[in-house]
């Protein structure tokens, strides 16, 4: 059940006032089980966020000596409301709801006796009055600061593979209500959907797995002048680590920007399935992708690697 941790984190960061400091109360109670979380706040030309990162250590986690591999769950978005233009939690917050409610349960879960085999690291940021901007087919939320930026705080070596959780409304790419999952990511390659995290799809929705399109010009850095789907797959050009995309989406075409259009349900779905891939993951039992095959394409075609570069306009 993640339903609990999702309107939990759903009404704490419904205020003007959600800062950084909400979610080091929501996981307060934890921190005997050795949960931590760390702010920082940023300030850019639009604005400040506070970046919140959110380590779940495991009980043979790297942290700690051990050599089960670490899971990076990243809450990605603009931010979580636009006043004063906007009154009320946008549909952008989703990415963020997401991942602190994961955050929550993992920790629930750890103090109830259920340490995962890994370490989870938990990253996104809590803004309440980011900006907008204009996007066809609908107006994204923006960022008071830049992507690079973002990125930078968002991953780090640690992570062997990362889950970038981002609210996929505003496009007529994906037509379904829920979520779904990107092909794997790794430096520059669009691999193929891995099997592993289809299965953990289908086991915990009870439905037929859902995916979406990426191209391109998604996995290379924004700012570059193409057009991106939105700003999921942005982790990708951070790290070596494989990245794959968990939209959280809608039937119909909804702006990024607007409120009363988060759906508990759906977020909660989300984070059902990004529990149970760090179960798996932890243990060795859910492969992003196939290295062998991977290797493979490296010795036909050689490193794609450039395409993680911001080139000069």
């Amino acid at each position: 059940m993640s339903l609990s941790q999702t309107l939990q984190v759903f009404e704490a960061f419904d205020s003007r006032f959600a800062s950084g400091q909400t979610v080091v109360d929501l996981l307060a109670p934890y921190r005997g089980q050795g949960v931590t979380v760390e702010v920082l706040k940023i300030s850019g030309p639009k604005g400040s966020t506070d970046f919140v990162k959110i380590h779940i250590p495991g009980e043979s986690g790297k942290r700690a000596g051990g050599t089960a591999k670490s899971l990076g769950i990243v809450g990605r978005l603009g931010g979580i409301g636009a006043r004063p233009s906007r009154i009320g939690l946008v549909s952008d917050a989703d990415g963020a709801i997401a991942a602190v409610a994961s955050a929550l349960k993992l920790a629930q879960m750890r103090g109830q006796g259920d340490a995962l085999p890994g370490d989870v690291f938990l990253t996104t940021h809590i803004c309440p009055d980011a900006p907008t901007r204009p996007h066809d087919p609908v107006d994204f939320m923006d960022s008071p600061i830049d992507t690079e930026d973002i990125n930078a705080h968002e991953v780090w070596d640690e992570m062997d593979a990362v889950l970038s959780i981002d609210t996929t409304k505003g496009n007529r790419i994906i037509n379904h209500k829920g979520y779904a999952l990107s092909p794997t990511v790794k430096e520059g390659y669009i691999l193929r959907v891995s099997e592993d995290l289809l299965r953990i799809m289908e086991m915990t929705s009870g439905r037929p797995a859902v995916t979406f399109p990426i191209t391109t010009q998604d996995i290379t850095p924004y700012g570059n002048g193409v057009h991106h789907l939105n700003s999921i797959m942005q982790p990708s050009i951070a790290t070596s680590a494989p990245v794959v995309g968990v939209a959280i989406t809608s039937e119909s075409v909804v702006p990024g920007c607007g409120t009363g259009a988060s759906h508990e349900t759906d977020i909660a779905a989300t984070v059902k399935f990004a529990v149970e891939v760090a179960k798996e993951f932890g243990r060795g039992t859910c492969a992003f992708y196939d290295v062998l095959e991977y290797a493979r394409l490296i010795e036909l075609y050689g490193s794609l690697a450039h395409l993680q570069k911001r080139q000069a306009l």
